[in-house]
């Protein structure tokens, strides 16, 4: 009859082997891409406001945009404020006829988020925005701001009038 000798060798690199089984079977085989894309703002004749658009004072008027992205958008912003002092932001290829410079003495500012729901690809993105009637007229900046989930950030800016 053959006696089975406790081998400490042999035992040991069994249970090397079993780890090494174990650990290997709980890495995670798929890899997740990497999102590298900007979000867009999407050029569109439905698109409101437009560069050079005039808004009026005491009025409401429908923001209205499409954004996309490559995996997932995340969150969104829109900005007015006045633009007396003729700086820029645009990333529109025509400029406006310009009022003179001038000194703000009660400027239009909005800054508002626009809520994406989650998981979106595409999403057409509405707002009203009510004007006051006693804010100063003339010359003003619509930026829209659209981040997507991996933190890209796509800034399109505008300008406006508003009377």
């Amino acid at each position: 009859m053959m006696k089975n000798k406790f081998n400490p060798k042999r035992t040991g690199y069994l249970i090397l082997g079993l780890a090494m089984v174990f650990l290997l079977s709980n890495c995670k085989k798929e890899t997740e891409e990497i999102d590298t894309s900007y979000p867009e703002i999407v050029a569109s004749a439905s698109a409101f406001p437009q560069q050079c658009s005039i808004v009026k004072r005491g009025e409401s008027f429908t923001f209205k945009a499409q954004v996309s992205d490559n995996v997932e958008l995340g969150s969104m912003s829109i900005d007015i404020h006045h633009n007396f002092d003729h700086h820029s932001h645009s990333t529109e290829v025509n400029s406006c006829n310009m009022e003179a410079i001038k000194t703000p003495v009660k400027p239009y500012l909005l800054i508002r988020e626009i809520n994406i729901p989650a998981g979106q690809k595409n999403y057409e993105a509405t707002a009203t925005i009510n004007v006051p009637a006693d804010i100063d007229p003339g010359d003003y900046h619509f930026l829209i701001r659209i981040t997507d989930k991996a933190g890209w950030q796509t800034i399109k800016g505008i300008s406006i009038k508003i009377n």
